[in-house]
């Protein structure tokens, strides 16, 4: 995702960010490098470095840090985002588990009646393609027993997405 625009708001104490068509806010609370009432925001920009997946900003004493869209889709509780993170997560678990099986990869193909290279896509943490089902079975094989927890995760403050029309558009 690409930091369209990258703007301070001392008075909210934190980063507005235009990622797309929305406008997320994240907090200084947040950062390694903290601006505090003598050390304020200077420049805030858009990383071209990171390809525009990230944002610099630079303190009045010269000190800077950079942040990525990552840190401020998990802080937003970006749907999408969240997806991801949780497929990424689930890949390494079943990474651990193909480790720690006694069953050969041949064999765990066979079961799963798929090809090689659909299970090694499977198994690619960078694949975002793959489906949960997929991954549940190839646990299921690998003889891990899969529990779903449903939960309320609480309001916390701060985390609701401000919608605002475009700057210029």
């Amino acid at each position: 995702m690409r930091i369209e625009e990258a703007v301070a708001n001392n008075r909210r104490k934190g980063f507005e960010l235009k990622v797309g068509k929305e406008v997320l806010f994240f907090p200084y609370a947040r950062l390694r490098v903290q601006p505090s009432a003598q050390n304020r925001v200077e420049e805030v920009r858009p990383d071209p470095e990171l390809g525009y997946e990230g944002f610099t900003y630079s303190l009045e004493d010269g000190s800077e840090d950079t942040v990525h869209v990552d840190a401020v889709l998990e802080y937003n509780q970006d749907p999408d985002y969240m997806r991801e993170l949780l497929l990424h997560n689930l890949t390494v678990e079943v990474r651990k588990q193909l480790e720690e099986s006694e069953l050969s990869r041949r064999e765990v193909i066979r079961r799963l009646g798929t090809s090689p290279s659909q299970f090694y896509r499977l198994i690619d943490e960078a694949n975002r393609t793959k489906s949960f089902g997929q991954l549940f079975d190839l646990l299921h094989i690998l003889g891990c027993e899969v529990e779903v927890k449903v939960g309320g995760r609480g309001f916390r403050s701060g985390t609701r997405r401000t919608r605002r029309k475009a700057v210029g558009g």
